[in-house]
Protein backbone atom coordinates (compact mmCIF):
# COMPACT_ATOMS: atom_id res chain seq x y z
CA UNK A 1 0.00 0.00 0.00
CA UNK A 2 2.79 2.43 0.92
CA UNK A 3 4.59 1.60 -2.39
CA UNK A 4 1.45 2.33 -4.42
CA UNK A 5 0.94 5.64 -2.62
CA UNK A 6 4.55 6.63 -3.22
CA UNK A 7 4.20 5.83 -6.95
CA UNK A 8 1.04 7.91 -7.22
CA UNK A 9 2.71 10.87 -5.51
CA UNK A 10 5.70 10.62 -7.88
CA UNK A 11 3.42 10.60 -10.95
CA UNK A 12 1.51 13.61 -9.62
CA UNK A 13 4.76 15.49 -9.08
CA UNK A 14 5.82 14.87 -12.70
CA UNK A 15 2.49 16.00 -14.17
CA UNK A 16 2.25 19.19 -12.07
CA UNK A 17 5.87 20.26 -12.29
CA UNK A 18 6.67 23.45 -14.22
CA UNK A 19 8.14 22.95 -17.73
CA UNK A 20 11.51 24.17 -16.50
CA UNK A 21 11.77 21.42 -13.90
CA UNK A 22 12.31 18.57 -16.38
CA UNK A 23 13.83 18.00 -19.85
CA UNK A 24 12.16 16.10 -22.69
CA UNK A 25 15.08 16.20 -25.12
CA UNK A 26 18.70 15.77 -24.18
CA UNK A 27 21.83 14.77 -26.06
CA UNK A 28 23.58 11.52 -25.37
CA UNK A 29 26.06 12.09 -22.57
CA UNK A 30 28.90 10.37 -24.49
CA UNK A 31 31.37 13.02 -25.76
CA UNK A 32 31.67 13.38 -29.55
CA UNK A 33 34.74 14.38 -31.50
CA UNK A 34 34.59 17.76 -33.21
CA UNK A 35 34.80 16.28 -36.69
CA UNK A 36 31.86 13.92 -36.12
CA UNK A 37 28.17 14.68 -36.72
CA UNK A 38 26.25 16.48 -33.92
CA UNK A 39 25.00 14.13 -31.23
CA UNK A 40 21.68 12.39 -31.74
CA UNK A 41 18.86 13.50 -29.48
CA UNK A 42 16.89 11.14 -27.28
CA UNK A 43 13.58 11.43 -25.53
CA UNK A 44 13.88 10.68 -21.82
CA UNK A 45 10.25 11.35 -20.98
CA UNK A 46 8.83 8.71 -18.70
CA UNK A 47 12.10 6.81 -18.76
CA UNK A 48 11.86 5.79 -22.47
CA UNK A 49 14.68 6.73 -24.84
CA UNK A 50 13.84 7.17 -28.54
CA UNK A 51 16.55 8.22 -31.06
CA UNK A 52 15.64 11.36 -33.01
CA UNK A 53 17.34 12.69 -36.16
CA UNK A 54 18.98 16.07 -35.74
CA UNK A 55 16.78 17.50 -38.56
CA UNK A 56 13.70 16.74 -36.48
CA UNK A 57 14.86 19.08 -33.73
CA UNK A 58 13.93 22.17 -35.76
CA UNK A 59 10.99 23.16 -37.95
CA UNK A 60 11.30 24.85 -41.34
CA UNK A 61 9.39 28.11 -41.41
CA UNK A 62 10.25 29.03 -45.00
CA UNK A 63 7.39 30.76 -46.78
CA UNK A 64 5.81 28.86 -49.71
CA UNK A 65 6.96 29.85 -53.16
CA UNK A 66 4.97 32.69 -54.72
CA UNK A 67 6.31 32.24 -58.23
CA UNK A 68 3.65 32.26 -60.94
CA UNK A 69 3.84 30.16 -64.11
CA UNK A 70 5.30 32.00 -67.06
CA UNK A 71 2.78 32.85 -69.76
CA UNK A 72 4.07 33.55 -73.24
CA UNK A 73 1.76 35.37 -75.64
CA UNK A 74 2.66 35.63 -79.31
CA UNK A 75 3.23 39.18 -80.47
CA UNK A 76 1.31 38.57 -83.69
CA UNK A 77 -2.00 36.68 -83.77
CA UNK A 78 -3.86 35.60 -86.88
CA UNK A 79 -7.26 34.06 -87.58
CA UNK A 80 -9.39 33.16 -90.59
CA UNK A 81 -13.05 32.61 -91.45
CA UNK A 82 -14.28 30.84 -94.59
CA UNK A 83 -17.75 32.10 -95.55
CA UNK A 84 -20.30 29.79 -97.13
CA UNK A 85 -24.03 30.11 -97.73
CA UNK A 86 -27.00 28.51 -99.42
CA UNK A 87 -26.46 30.80 -102.42
CA UNK A 88 -23.38 31.26 -104.60
CA UNK A 89 -21.95 33.75 -102.11
CA UNK A 90 -18.65 32.70 -100.54
CA UNK A 91 -15.45 34.26 -99.35
CA UNK A 92 -12.51 34.39 -96.98
CA UNK A 93 -11.88 36.81 -94.11
CA UNK A 94 -8.47 37.02 -92.45
CA UNK A 95 -7.74 38.81 -89.16
CA UNK A 96 -4.36 39.92 -87.88
CA UNK A 97 -3.51 41.60 -84.58
CA UNK A 98 -0.13 42.88 -83.40
CA UNK A 99 0.32 42.72 -79.61
CA UNK A 100 -2.70 44.51 -78.08
CA UNK A 101 -3.23 46.83 -81.04
CA UNK A 102 -6.25 47.02 -83.36
CA UNK A 103 -7.28 44.06 -85.49
CA UNK A 104 -6.91 44.29 -89.26
CA UNK A 105 -9.65 42.46 -91.19
CA UNK A 106 -9.10 41.63 -94.86
CA UNK A 107 -12.27 40.64 -96.71
CA UNK A 108 -12.84 39.07 -100.10
CA UNK A 109 -16.34 37.82 -100.92
CA UNK A 110 -17.71 36.78 -104.32
CA UNK A 111 -21.16 36.06 -105.72
CA UNK A 112 -22.80 39.21 -104.35
CA UNK A 113 -25.15 41.53 -106.18
CA UNK A 114 -23.39 44.82 -106.98
CA UNK A 115 -23.66 47.43 -104.24
CA UNK A 116 -23.43 47.64 -100.44
CA UNK A 117 -23.95 44.71 -98.08
CA UNK A 118 -24.01 44.72 -94.30
CA UNK A 119 -20.99 42.94 -92.82
CA UNK A 120 -21.02 42.00 -89.14
CA UNK A 121 -19.43 39.77 -86.54
CA UNK A 122 -22.13 37.68 -84.85
CA UNK A 123 -22.07 36.27 -81.35
CA UNK A 124 -21.94 32.51 -81.93
CA UNK A 125 -19.83 30.25 -84.08
CA UNK A 126 -22.80 27.94 -84.50
CA UNK A 127 -23.88 27.09 -88.04
CA UNK A 128 -26.00 24.02 -87.27
CA UNK A 129 -29.03 25.88 -88.64
CA UNK A 130 -27.12 27.78 -91.28
CA UNK A 131 -26.29 31.42 -90.63
CA UNK A 132 -29.42 31.91 -88.51
CA UNK A 133 -27.86 30.05 -85.56
CA UNK A 134 -24.93 32.48 -85.34
CA UNK A 135 -27.21 34.65 -83.20
CA UNK A 136 -27.26 38.44 -82.97
CA UNK A 137 -24.39 40.84 -83.53
CA UNK A 138 -21.50 40.42 -81.08
CA UNK A 139 -22.37 42.99 -78.42
CA UNK A 140 -20.51 42.46 -75.11
CA UNK A 141 -21.25 46.01 -73.92
CA UNK A 142 -25.01 45.83 -74.40
CA UNK A 143 -25.26 48.88 -76.71
CA UNK A 144 -27.46 49.66 -79.70
CA UNK A 145 -26.47 49.16 -83.33
CA UNK A 146 -24.37 51.79 -85.07
CA UNK A 147 -21.58 52.52 -87.50
CA UNK A 148 -18.01 51.30 -86.92
CA UNK A 149 -16.86 54.84 -86.12
CA UNK A 150 -19.69 55.50 -83.63
CA UNK A 151 -19.04 55.52 -79.90
CA UNK A 152 -22.35 53.70 -79.36
CA UNK A 153 -22.28 50.51 -81.43
CA UNK A 154 -22.09 46.76 -81.23
CA UNK A 155 -18.53 45.43 -81.17
CA UNK A 156 -19.53 43.38 -84.21
CA UNK A 157 -20.76 46.37 -86.23
CA UNK A 158 -18.31 46.53 -89.14
CA UNK A 159 -20.46 48.56 -91.52
CA UNK A 160 -20.81 47.72 -95.22
CA UNK A 161 -18.69 46.10 -97.85
CA UNK A 162 -19.28 47.10 -101.49
CA UNK A 163 -19.46 44.59 -104.34
CA UNK A 164 -18.33 45.66 -107.78
CA UNK A 165 -20.08 44.91 -111.08
CA UNK A 166 -18.67 41.36 -110.96
CA UNK A 167 -20.17 40.75 -107.54
CA UNK A 168 -16.77 40.81 -105.80
CA UNK A 169 -16.32 42.77 -102.57
CA UNK A 170 -12.83 43.44 -101.27
CA UNK A 171 -12.16 45.53 -98.18
CA UNK A 172 -9.68 46.16 -95.38
CA UNK A 173 -11.16 47.07 -91.99
CA UNK A 174 -9.15 48.15 -88.95
CA UNK A 175 -11.07 47.94 -85.67
CA UNK A 176 -10.26 48.03 -81.95
CA UNK A 177 -13.31 46.12 -80.65
CA UNK A 178 -12.68 42.69 -82.16
CA UNK A 179 -9.46 41.39 -80.53
CA UNK A 180 -8.11 37.89 -81.07
CA UNK A 181 -7.37 37.31 -77.38
CA UNK A 182 -8.72 38.37 -74.00
CA UNK A 183 -12.26 38.27 -72.56
CA UNK A 184 -13.83 39.74 -75.71
CA UNK A 185 -11.88 37.62 -78.18
CA UNK A 186 -13.69 36.98 -81.46
CA UNK A 187 -12.18 33.54 -82.05
CA UNK A 188 -15.08 31.08 -82.19
CA UNK A 189 -17.62 33.69 -83.31
CA UNK A 190 -18.85 34.16 -86.88
CA UNK A 191 -18.79 36.72 -89.67
CA UNK A 192 -22.00 37.24 -91.66
CA UNK A 193 -22.54 39.06 -94.92
CA UNK A 194 -26.08 40.34 -95.47
CA UNK A 195 -28.43 40.76 -98.37
CA UNK A 196 -28.94 44.52 -98.03
CA UNK A 197 -26.99 47.61 -97.02
CA UNK A 198 -26.64 48.34 -93.31
CA UNK A 199 -28.34 51.65 -92.43
CA UNK A 200 -25.84 52.00 -89.52
CA UNK A 201 -28.63 52.55 -87.00
CA UNK A 202 -29.80 55.77 -88.64
CA UNK A 203 -32.50 54.54 -91.02
CA UNK A 204 -35.44 55.00 -88.70
CA UNK A 205 -36.62 51.43 -89.32
CA UNK A 206 -37.81 49.30 -86.42
CA UNK A 207 -34.72 47.11 -86.96
CA UNK A 208 -32.24 49.97 -87.37
CA UNK A 209 -31.00 49.88 -83.78
CA UNK A 210 -30.65 46.09 -83.67
CA UNK A 211 -29.55 44.88 -87.12
CA UNK A 212 -29.25 47.99 -89.27
CA UNK A 213 -32.11 46.55 -91.31
CA UNK A 214 -29.54 44.71 -93.41
CA UNK A 215 -31.87 41.92 -94.49
CA UNK A 216 -31.18 38.22 -94.82
CA UNK A 217 -27.94 36.39 -94.15
CA UNK A 218 -26.25 35.32 -97.38
CA UNK A 219 -23.14 33.58 -96.06
CA UNK A 220 -21.26 33.09 -92.80
CA UNK A 221 -18.05 31.64 -91.45
CA UNK A 222 -16.63 30.79 -88.03
CA UNK A 223 -13.43 32.53 -86.90
CA UNK A 224 -10.58 30.13 -86.14
CA UNK A 225 -6.92 30.63 -85.28
CA UNK A 226 -4.41 30.00 -88.05
CA UNK A 227 -0.58 29.82 -88.16
CA UNK A 228 1.25 33.12 -88.51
Amino acid sequence: MQAAAAAAMAAHAILTASPSSYTLLAPVSKPVAAHHQPPALHSIFNGVKLPLRQSMASLSLAAPSTKKPLTVVAGTKKAVAVLKGTSSVEGVVTLTQEEDGPTTVNVRITGLTPGSHGFHLHEYGDTTNGCISTGPHFNPNGLTHGAPEDEVRHAGDLGNIVANADGVAEATIVDTQIPLSGPNAVVGRAFVVHELADDLGKGGHELSLSTGNAGGRLACGVVGLTPI
